[in-house]
């Protein structure tokens, strides 16, 4: 595995020499063999990125805007040059299977794509003032150095749909990204920087460090958290973390924007397509083995139409093929490692000492591989158990019954996340009450859509 990441780092631009040698080991989840050994960032040399970033935003923001999209139109073509290399990279490093490494890549593109549009429509509104003679004008300005702090299960995207939107706005950024996958990082930096020497050679300015890859652990994260000369710190992880960011931010008055856990619901009404609610139900609760923030893991269903939909999902849950996220006919990748697979077990016992019944999966299998492979589980509970209101990062799924919406709409709500809900019914005043006031809590509501 670690000679398919190195070839595949070297067609990206990486220097061998920053993988090898190094004490920060990174292993790939899909054999647990080392893919790399990295040497950490000291906490001198994250104060002088900083210092470094300061000085690009400075320059950096000075260039139009128009102009600061062409650099992120360039990156986006680069993307599409190795979309299936740095899409396979993904998979190796963070177990993803084939398609969603390749479709994390997409999202990247993708939003190189938004941002070269919007870099063009940085406005503001003219006002009418109530004094004769004048009016108010608002004027977005650049905001500064950017800090983003990336988890392992979009080791990409992430601190791409932050910093193109940052790179059109003005802004240098500094990235941190989790150290179990910082290889994906390091190729994607060295990709940033071919299309800084295409702008260049275009006849435009960029400044060197206008963006820039810490590698290392929590204490990375932490100084750049508390650093004064960053106005803003966007950090996707755990609640846990994103509490001390936030906490840590707060303190000096910064911002923080945080993306976090989330325990997502989907109810079943006794209308609905229960065949396209299964091909939901299965993407959301198995896709990235569980470790989204947008996993499905509640499943609300009524009381009538239960059985059948149970009975469907224990059927394609046994089939779903489990396996290398390499091999094309995977669905199920591996967990990203131990502590994962141990994080699963304790909360299928958990379930079953608060009187949960697994239904199927939960077991380890392909052991002699060197990975974490599970089956997906469904366990069955007759209430909102403590554990099921906790955010399991593993594919597991709950499953409880209602009679009446409003109690299905109150279970859905009744846990602290609070990130992403769907309903599938045909009854549009069902939809409606889900959408309304009184309905999800979530920032993001489906109807027949996982």
């Amino acid at each position: 595995m670690q000679k398919q990441a190195h070839d595949l780092l070297h067609k990206l631009g990486v220097e061998l020499y920053r993988v090898s040698g190094g004490s920060l080991i990174v292993r790939s989840p899909i054999d647990g063999s080392e893919i790399g050994a990295l040497t950490p960032d000291t906490l001198e040399e994250t104060d002088t990125a900083v210092r470094k970033s300061v000085a690009a935003f400075e320059e950096w923001r000075q260039v139009p805007a128009p102009v600061r999209g062409e650099l992120v139109r360039l990156y986006g073509e680069e993307l599409r040059k190795v979309k299936a290399d740095l899409g396979k990279l993904v998979s190796i490093e963070a177990g993803k299977i084939l398609s969603e490494g390749l479709g994390e890549v997409q999202e990247m593109i993708d939003i190189c794509d938004f941002a070269v549009g919007l870099s063009r429509q940085l406005y503001g509104l003219t006002i009418a003032s109530e004094r004769p003679g004048h009016h108010m004008r608002e004027m977005w300005h650049p905001l500064g150095p950017v800090a983003v702090i990336s988890a392992f299960n979009f080791p990409v995207a992430v601190w791409c749909w932050n910093s193109a939107l940052a790179f059109i706005c003005g802004d240098s950024v500094i990235w941190k990204p989790s150290e179990k996958t910082p290889l994906t990082a390091l190729a994607c930096q060295a990709l940033f920087i071919r299309a800084q020497q295409i702008f260049r050679s275009r006849g435009n300015k960029t400044p060197e460090s206008l963006s820039q890859v810490l590698i290392g652990e929590r204490d990375i994260g932490e100084a750049l958290a508390a650093h004064h000369a960053i106005p803003l710190v966007s950090a996707t992880g755990s609640t846990r973390m994103g509490k001390a960011v936030g906490e840590t931010v707060g303190k000096r008055l910064g911002k923080s924007l945080l993306e976090l856990g989330g325990n997502n619901a989907m109810i079943v009404a006794p209308s609905a397509d229960l065949d396209m609610a299964v091909r939901a139900i299965l993407f959301g609760a198995v896709g990235t083995a569980g470790q989204r923030c947008t996993t499905l893991r509640r499943l609300i269903v009524h009381e009538s139409v239960a059985k059948k939909l149970i009975s469907s999902l224990i059927k394609a849950y046994e089939s779903l093929p489990v396996g290398s996220p390499l091999e094309a006919e995977t669905l199920v990748g591996p967990l990203i490692d131990k502590a994962a697979f141990n994080a699963m077990q304790f909360a299928l016992h958990q379930a079953k000492e608060q009187g949960g019944e697994i239904l199927t999966g939960g077991g380890q299998v392909l052991s002699e591989s060197g990975g974490y492979y599970v089956r997906p589980a469904i366990v069955r509970v007759k209430t909102q158990s403590e554990v099921v209101r906790a955010e399991t990062f593993a594919p597991i799924l709950y499953v409880m019954t209602y009679d009446k919406l409003d109690d299905a709409i109150a279970l859905q709500n009744d846990v602290p996340q609070g990130l992403s809900s769907s309903i599938f019914t045909l009854d549009v005043r069902e939809a409606e009450l889900f959408l309304s006031a009184t309905g999800s809590d979530c920032g993001i509501a489906n109807v027949n859509i996982g």
